[in-house]
């Protein structure tokens, strides 16, 4: 038994839908189309066969006359040929009182005891069903005057076969058909001509990220329409991104590699060397620490990830709440008292752990350096197209940090102060997630708390 999964359908393609869609569109549009013509040609035919009848009905009129002892007279001459020549379709009937009745020579050998006598003045067009077939008739009621002045009542009736008539519809519809369907044919070749002709921006960028595969392009270079150029703009944005995470993390590893030989070296040294276990052990712990040192300085640059194209948003309270938290065990015998200024629904637009790292380190530095208060306040700026970003405030009571030492300490593995324990690279790390989020760092005076004041911007994603 063959237990094999099913293969999965290929979708179809942009063009193939836009196809179906506007020939299934099209098709209904001239099938409508088609029927409201048939329906209009129908009444106008209808109109028109009406017309036709009562002008000849009228002729007929025209032509009777009434003598004076009361005999009706029909015309010699016919309005149509056709009420000349038996079972032409086309008939003319006259009926009176006292059973005076007249039929055309076309009317011959045929039934037409259904017509009724009119009120002078009244008309009537009606299908009526023979044993012949289907007759539309068309009946007109006058009265005569004599020459005596005698009226005299008459119903002039004119039928014309179903058979006449529906051969005019049928021909409308078989020409309209022909037309119709050429128009259609016409008209789906037009846009597929024009679906290709709209298609080809995409298929110019889908062959330029071919080219960048293959390394033989950098960017999507274009032009490209209005409607693509957002859309190009973010695949070149992603694929910097990509390139600078890349350069990054390899930047990193080598960067690594080659902090570790100086202390790979100097372990290597003492142990080929003839040292007392004490000293040789000293030296050893010294190199590890510093090794730790390096290798936490640059698991935390390559775990510092570059701003998205496509971010997510990252809501602020939380973390800070577990951040303070566990800060406030580590600082316990500090005592330090932290405040959050933090505005409902505040978010970062970015990773969770960009997030973490760049907070994380603010808060601690404020923490270490601290008398007794922290101060963190975030808020929304900068609304882009329903996106907000961030401003972060970190402020403490310590000594704060003097104007001309403020470039320094920013600089990677420079440490406030030598005394205090630390890596001397935490914001370094902070300057290089604000610079990936395109934000800015600033640094100055808390003029509430007294301290140092970190300032982060991060635009909107």
């Amino acid at each position: 038994m063959d237990n094999a999964p099913p293969t999965k359908r290929r979708p179809l393609s942009l063009a193939a839908r836009a196809a179906l869609a506007t020939g299934f569109a099209l098709a209904a549009f001239l099938g409508l189309t088609g029927l409201a013509q048939n329906k209009a040609n129908y009444a106008s035919e209808l109109s028109a066969m009406h017309d036709r009848l009562h002008n000849y009905a009228i002729a007929y009129i025209t032509g009777t006359d009434i003598t004076r002892a009361g005999k009706v007279t029909t015309p010699d001459s016919q309005p149509h040929p056709d009420f000349s020549r038996p079972g032409s379709g086309l008939y003319a009937i006259i009926v009176g009182n006292d059973g005076f009745r007249w039929e055309s020579s076309s009317a011959l050998g045929r039934d037409f005891d259904f017509v009724r006598m009119l009120s002078p003045g009244e008309t009537a067009f009606e299908p009526v069903e023979t044993r012949s077939g289907k007759l539309y008739v068309f009946s007109y009621g006058v009265s005569l005057d004599s020459t005596d002045k005698r009226s005299v009542p008459l119903t002039f009736a004119m039928a014309q076969t179903e058979d006449q008539f529906e051969r005019q519809v049928a021909t409308y519809r078989r020409t309209q058909f022909l037309w119709l369907a050429m128009l259609g044919m016409m008209l789906m070749l037009l846009q597929l001509f024009l679906l290709r002709w709209s298609l080809l921006p995409l298929r110019r960028v889908s062959s330029d990220l071919a080219h960048i595969e293959r390394g033989t392009r950098d960017h999507l270079d274009g032009p490209y329409p209005m409607e693509l150029t957002v859309l190009t703009k973010r695949l070149n944005a992603f694929i910097d991104s990509e390139r600078e995470q890349r350069t990054r993390y390899r930047d990193t590893l080598a960067d690594l590699a080659h902090s570790l030989k100086t202390p790979l070296a100097v372990v290597r040294s003492q142990l080929e060397n003839e040292a007392d276990a004490r000293s040789l052990r000293g030296d050893i712990l010294e190199q590890v620490r510093k090794m730790d040192e390096l290798v936490a300085y640059q698991l935390s640059r390559a775990a510092t990830s570059g701003r998205r194209t496509i971010a997510s948003v990252e809501p602020i309270a939380g973390h800070a709440e577990d951040l303070v938290q566990s800060l406030e065990k580590v600082y316990a015998a500090k005592n330090v008292l932290c405040e959050f200024e933090i505005e409902d629904g505040v978010s970062f637009p970015g990773e969770q752990g960009d997030l973490l790292e760049l907070m994380g380190n603010l808060v601690e530095n404020a923490f270490k350096w601290a008398s007794h208060r922290v101060l963190l306040t975030a808020r929304s700026v900068a609304k882009v197209r329903g996106r907000a970003g961030l401003e972060l405030i970190v402020e403490d009571d310590g000594p704060g940090i003097p104007d001309e030492k403020i470039e320094k300490i920013l600089q990677r593995g420079v440490r406030g102060d030598e005394r205090v324990q630390g890596h001397g690279i935490g914001l370094s790390i902070v300057q290089d997630i604000v610079k990936a989020y395109q934000g800015e760092l600033h640094v100055d005076h808390s003029e509430e708390l007294g301290g140092a004041r970190f300032s982060v911007r991060i635009p909107p994603a």
